[in-house]
């Protein structure tokens, strides 16, 4: 395959990471969304006519987040809507299977240039892969009031994943992409997004299949997102109003992001957000996004859309391990973050009861990581199947032990993503998997990666589709043969009185 690709904009120029694949990388898929576009719908991006040299990854959207292997956003940085993609050099006639993956980060920070979402080895098992970014943190999700000439969107993050999957549509096929077969695919904030373009209008058509790993179950009221942004525009020291937002530069509403995170942080009697502060959700709006993943799904809204949710089993040690979230470690302050969130009467009580000798610690870990992660996702699931959507669920429960039999590294938050693409020999993601990668640690990614790709071209990944009268999983592990299993019934009950999404801010 020829290294020059026609688009809809102009031609592009990739290369060869390895001889099997093209990589094209940094592609515009909208205009810059800055000067007279910021906190607008995304805009076509301006054409060209010479070959363009894509070879690098685009600036990162803005935000403060330093992450391993990854570019740092600069002030000034603004054509930060670009998608990359990775192909098999040898030419399939526009027929492969496309997957198309959005990253996580609270809303707040990421991007597609991470190392654990290198596309190269799912391009290899024969799947056309699309990463790109799209606006975080308060260009992506902060609420700006109407003026008397402008409404301007929520959710933009949203909208700009919707336009790169009309370039997608219009443009993938020039890369030996099946553009009537996609699927959309995430992990955390990313997976929570697939969930929301399950139910949106705009998106309704451009992929078939969803895969979304960890989906993250908060989401915000209007009335949370405007308290959102009066909080910000204090802490920026600008008026809450259009003219006053849009005058305040970007990398003054991201310090003034961090300043109330912090300020969560440190006032142990501010509520929810104290324990691991988000500022940023999908805004339940009513209109780009018309209902809550969880009702719009349950009613039918993507039924024709396969979906593949998975889970890790032990996803909220990866923000204690990184400092993310509050440390909660006497009786009496997990009583308290169980009345902040509001959770049901004996819950907490029912994982003491599950968790014997644990510590208070990790007992708040499992129930907060159930909170926001686990139970959402098997709710998911759970709807869509129940819509009639052809449905599958998995769980991750690679664990690592150290040389002293203690826990190197849980089944914690992100590892799966390495697994499902291929990567966990990259250094930048050690410290996921917890040191270098073993033999069973790589017969496991080629296995996750197998079934990604065979849900891409078949909508089955190679298990049984979920029943919800028999409600099994499938479990990945460095076992030498796959299990299914039916998860903790138990603990799952407590959660039957406990209303989903949260919406507690």
């Amino acid at each position: 395959m020829n290294t020059v690709f026609p688009t809809t904009s102009g031609p592009v120029r990739g290369f060869r990471p390895s001889g099997d694949v093209v990589a094209v990388l940094g592609v515009p898929y909208a205009a810059p969304p800055f000067g007279a576009n910021r906190f607008r719908e995304p805009l076509p991006a301006p054409a060209w006519t010479e070959v363009r040299d894509c070879t690098a990854f685009g600036p990162v959207a803005p935000q403060s987040a330093e992450l391993p292997g990854a570019p740092a956003w600069s002030p000034g940085d603004e054509d930060v809507l670009t998608v990359n993609i990775w192909t098999p050099a040898a030419d399939a006639g526009g027929r492969r299977p496309v997957l198309v993956w959005v990253h996580g980060g609270a809303y707040t920070f990421g991007s597609s240039a991470q190392p654990d979402f290198d596309g190269t080895a799912l391009a290899a098992a024969g799947l056309v892969v699309v990463t790109l970014n799209y606006r975080v943190g308060f260009e992506g999700f902060g609420h700006v009031p109407a003026d008397d000439t402008h409404a301007y969107p929520d959710n933009r993050g949203l909208l700009d994943q919707v336009a790169a999957l009309r370039w997608v549509r219009e443009n993938i096929a020039a890369f030996g992409g099946d553009p009537g077969n996609v699927t959309l695919a995430g992990q955390s904030a990313g997976a929570a997004s697939v969930a929301c373009l399950m139910v949106m209008e705009p998106a309704r058509g451009l992929f078939h299949r969803a895969i979304a790993h960890s989906p993250a179950s908060p989401f915000y009221t209007p009335g949370i997102a405007a308290a959102t942004t009066r909080e910000i525009a204090a802490a920026a020291g600008c008026p809450a109003t259009p003219e006053g937002l849009a005058s305040t530069p970007p990398q003054a509403l991201v310090a003034a992001s961090d300043q109330v995170v912090e300020r969560y942080r440190r006032d142990p009697r501010s509520g929810s957000r104290h324990y691991d502060p988000s500022l940023y959700a999908p805004v339940l709006d009513g209109d780009v996004l018309p209902a809550d993943p969880l009702a719009g799904i349950a009613g039918g809204a993507a039924r024709d859309v396969d979906l593949l949710v998975c889970h890790t089993t032990e996803e909220y040690w990866l923000l204690d391990a990184v400092g993310s979230c509050a440390k909660v470690t006497t009786a009496a302050r997990l009583d308290a973050f169980a009345e902040d969130f509001g959770l049901p009467e004996g819950l907490v009580a029912g994982y003491r009861d599950a968790l014997p000798d644990a510590p208070v610690l990790d007992v708040y870990l499992a129930v907060f990581g159930d909170l926001l992660f686990t139970e959402f996702g098997n709710r998911l699931a759970e709807a869509h199947a129940r819509a009639g959507g052809r449905t599958y669920l998995s769980r991750f429960d690679r664990r690592r032990a150290a040389s002293d039999g203690s826990a190197a590294v849980r089944a914690w938050h992100c590892a799966d993503v390495p697994f499902a693409f291929g990567n966990v020999a990259d250094d930048a993601v050690a410290f996921l998997i917890g040191g270098a990668p073993t033999p069973e640690d790589h017969e496991l990614s080629r296995r996750m990666v197998r079934a990604w790709a065979d849900f891409a071209r078949t909508g089955d990944p190679g298990w049984a589709p979920f029943d919800t009268a028999a409600p099994r999983a499938r479990t990945w592990s460095t076992d030498a043969r796959p299990a299914d299993d039916d998860g903790n019934t138990a603990v799952r009950a407590l959660w039957a009185e406990a209303a989903f999404p949260v919406l507690r801010a």
